[in-house]
């Protein structure tokens, strides 16, 4: 295309309608973008190379992301290159999966873009749903009617579905289905033979309730399959909870397995500042990772702040104990949780069992008044001083996140 003709700038597929507006841009420095010409702006801007009109289009697409709008996003930055559009983009689908599914628009989705999607471990919604959206959208590509059930496809129509679904399915996280729902999965015969077999051997397994060796197949399957199969969604985003153990313990303490998918993070430190004030505003579910001032070691525990609440202790590298729950003493709920402005999330009456101050730092730790600590451990000692984070104040808080529902 010659963008130069008889001294003429010939812009090809520029309607008025943005070129007004980035004309005044180029002199005033000033651009009015709307939900009606953003995408239009981005597009001219990224063709032509205007970095910062680029930035500002995109920073108003991503302020305002909607179902409506999110396969034109993606399609666009993956073509225009703005990756970070595009992770953004994902993310906000992410976050937003378990409404999205619902949509048409989820059905439009590229393969591609639905793969890396479902590559994401921080999908909030639960497994089996996603799944079945899985298969919704294959029938959707494969022209299949959404009506007719899956046991009930003609041979033709399987195989299309089969083939249609084949690069997405192994992305789905079948160690997250109850017993029920893999059973349910492999009835349907839609999933590729390799998958059902280790379905079928994780099933076995399951309905044997033999733990050593369920986390033994399911270590070596690992190792074994560049798959995503054995890998649990944790249906938040932690970057402080990284263990599947951890993440089944809490699972287990809870008691609710819907509990991690209904979540989203409200505070973290290192992202919002270490500010009592900014995290009082976000209080919900916290989770609290302390660090040792020797750089060797690195403690990590929290608390579930409910009319249950408890302390919970993942891991600690002192003692190399096992994850540890410590509920409160009996006639002791009124002190579980310590509110106070001046104070970061502190709990326990007296001392505190555990207190951090305005700046999250350094805080200190004198458990047992207030919550169960066992081992014959009495409130005061140094033993009960370090239980959780190797001592009474000589430690620091790395990093703080909290979630709420």
């Amino acid at each position: 295309m010659k963008e130069y003709q008889e001294n003429k700038l010939i812009l090809k597929d520029v309607s008025s309608s943005i070129l007004f507006p980035i004309l005044k841009y180029f002199y005033s420095g000033k651009i009015e973008i709307n939900s009606e010409n953003a995408i239009q702006i981005l597009i001219f801007s990224s063709k032509y190379l205007i970095d910062e009109l680029i930035e500002i289009s995109s920073n108003f697409i991503k302020n305002n992301l909607q179902f409506e709008t999110i396969i034109d996003i993606l399609k666009l930055s993956e073509s225009r290159n703005l990756n970070q559009l595009l992770d953004y983009s994902y993310q906000f689908i992410c976050e937003n999966f378990k409404e999205f599914i619902k949509t048409s628009f989820f059905l439009e989705l590229e393969e591609n873009h639905l793969n890396s999607i479902l590559s994401n471990d921080e999908i909030f919604t639960n497994e089996f749903k996603i799944f079945q959206s899985i298969i919704k959208w294959g029938k959707h590509k494969s022209n299949i009617n959404q009506e007719k059930e899956n046991q009930k496809l003609d041979k033709e129509e399987k195989e299309k579905l089969q083939d249609q679904i084949s690069n997405i399915v192994d992305k789905i996280r079948f160690i997250d289905f109850t017993k029920k729902e893999m059973q349910d999965t492999l009835k349907e015969d839609l999933i590729p033979n390799q998958i059902s077999k280790q379905l079928i051997q994780l099933l076995i397994r399951k309905i044997e309730k033999n733990k050593e060796e369920l986390y033994e197949f399911i270590k070596n399957e690992k190792q074994n399959q560049n798959s995503f199969i054995f890998k649990p969604r944790i249906g938040l985003k932690s970057i402080i909870i990284q263990e599947v153990e951890h993440f089944k313990k809490l699972k287990e303490w809870i008691n609710d397995d819907e509990f991690f998918y209904k979540m989203k993070k409200g505070y973290s430190a290192k992202r919002d500042g270490f500010n009592s004030q900014n995290w009082h505003s976000k209080f919900g579910w916290t989770n609290d990772k302390s660090k040792w001032n020797e750089k060797d070691r690195g403690d990590d525990f929290g608390w579930i702040t409910d009319p249950n609440a408890f302390i919970f202790s993942l891991r600690n590298d002192k003692n190399d104990r096992e994850p540890e729950k410590f509920t409160i003493q009996e006639r002791k709920e009124e002190t579980a949780i310590r509110y106070s402005v001046k104070l970061g999330p502190s709990f326990g009456g007296g001392l505190g069992d555990i207190v951090l101050h305005s700046n999250l730092q350094p805080g200190f730790v004198n458990f047992g008044d207030t919550y169960n600590i066992y081992n014959g451990i009495r409130e005061g000692t140094n033993q009960a001083e370090s239980y959780l984070a190797g001592s009474f104040n000589k430690w620091i808080v790395d990093e703080l996140e909290t979630y709420f529902i």
